[in-house]
């Protein structure tokens, strides 16, 4: 049996609409780390194999701080999923970043504090590089694929992934564009670190639905017209995504064994005396390291 090589994790928005795209088979998938968000579909999606995986669960009830992102990982590395294509809704930034467009991120700033980051939290230590957090490979393909709707897709922008689940503060707004920010958001990491960590290609398209705080709401507007406005844009930027991966997809299919360093991430990585490891160890997390262990 083939194993399916393109995940896809969809975020607020995207991860209810892909869920009605098509139907496939269900996966209920165990890990050491325990069960995933939910269960993953399997399915033949714009003629494409692919494993999709709602990163809040069904019917969202999993803020991104209690989110299994290890789980998740594992769970789509298990089923032999190679490139991940995620998304995440988020508040722009920029002013030229426009509720509706779509952004290719190409760097992170993390503040996350109260999630487990690592596969690697015992008996074996390993540090990947991580300088470039979204793998360059899946990201020139997504922004190709751009190129060809007509929504605008910026080909870059810095995504600062923040704790939760409150909203930032003006202040803090204002700092993280200070910091060279372009979107605000809650799930990035340590989801991406953790595909590096897995060496899968992992890019995340960013869903812009607001300007945040530092920029004041439009005053004529009350809480309850603001809200419709950002599940307005949220339901636009979200069909803009589908349309991206509409053409992304066979693309990928076609290029998936192209060489990415993302695939050779632990390489290098492994500190650790491997004789002193204990066979536990490895055996937890033999999906991701077992090659290095023959």
């Amino acid at each position: 049996m083939n194993k399916t090589r393109i995940g896809i994790i969809g975020g607020t928005g995207l991860g209810e609409a892909l869920a009605r795209q098509g139907t496939g088979r269900q996966v209920q998938v165990d890990t050491p780390f325990g069960p995933p968000s939910g269960p993953i579909l399997t399915t033949r999606w714009e003629h494409t194999d692919v494993a999709f995986l709602s990163r809040h669960g069904p019917g969202h009830l999993l803020n991104p701080s209690a989110v299994p992102y290890r789980a998740n990982i594992y769970a789509l590395k298990q089923l032999g999923v190679t490139h991940v294509i995620a998304s995440g809704a988020a508040g722009s930034l920029r002013e030229e970043i426009v509720p509706g467009h779509l952004v290719i991120c190409d760097q992170l700033i993390d503040k996350t504090t109260a999630r487990e980051s690592t596969f690697f939290d015992r008996g074996l230590a390993a540090h990947v590089e991580f300088a470039e957090p979204f793998c360059p490979t899946l990201r020139a393909l997504l922004t190709a694929a751009g190129d060809k709707l007509d929504t605008v897709v910026h080909p870059a922008g810095t995504y600062v992934c923040m704790e939760g689940p409150q909203f930032s503060t003006v202040a803090e707004s204002k700092i993280h564009r200070a910091w060279g920010g372009d979107l605000i958001g809650m799930t990035a990491m340590p989801e991406a670190g953790l595909a590096r960590e897995a060496e899968m290609c992992y890019a995340l398209i960013g869903l812009p639905t607001d300007y945040d705080c530092w920029r004041p709401h439009d005053p004529s507007k009350d809480r309850q017209a603001l809200l419709a406005q950002i599940m307005g844009n949220l339901k636009a930027v979200t069909a803009n995504a589908l349309e991206l991966l509409r053409a992304a997809l066979p693309v990928l299919a076609g290029q998936l064994d192209q060489p990415c360093p993302c695939r050779e991430a632990l390489a290098l990585a492994i500190w650790s005396d491997k004789s002193r490891i204990d066979p536990a160890q490895v055996q937890r997390l033999r999906p991701i390291v077992g090659r290095y262990f023959a």
